[in-house]
């Protein structure tokens, strides 16, 4: 069994070896909470990367590869560590952005207090409802209704 990266479409073989060796720092990096004993775990896989770097037999590379991420696979930490904000992480998607009709129901007051953004939002949905009708024409009785 090998690690399955997310994967779009054909990916060369300098392209999956860069994942391998990000997934395999990140892996470290669950691993060690001391920044010294991770920093010495990173050498030591980069020395490890570098060491086949220059292996021109496609064979031979192709195998380092899928034992790489075998190795991956069988070593992967059971909680990775993961980015707050990243997908995966305690705060992704947390925030949420209002769409923009909410403005339509701001109280005049609060309206008031940025006059020349709302004046040129009431621009630009004019303009925005003239290219519509001009694209698509007016709508009809029927259209409003359903």
């Amino acid at each position: 069994m090998s690690v399955k990266l997310p994967v779009l479409g054909l990916v060369s073989h300098q392209r999956r070896v860069c994942q391998l060796y990000k997934s395999a720092l990140r892996n470290a990096e669950s691993f060690m909470s001391n920044r010294h004993l991770y920093r010495y775990q990173a050498t030591l896989l980069r020395a490890r990367f570098d060491a086949n770097k220059n292996e021109h037999d496609m064979i031979k590379a192709r195998k380092f590869l899928t034992d790489g991420e075998e190795e991956l696979f069988q070593r992967q930490h059971g909680i990775p560590r993961k980015f707050p904000h990243s997908p995966g992480g305690v705060a992704f998607e947390r925030e949420v952005i209002p769409p923009d009709w909410v403005l339509d129901h701001w109280h005049p007051l609060e309206k008031a207090q940025y006059p020349e953004y709302f004046a040129r939002r009431e621009q630009r949905k004019k303009e925005f409802v003239e290219r519509w009708e001009k694209t698509y024409g007016k709508p009809t009785a029927e259209d409003v209704h359903h």
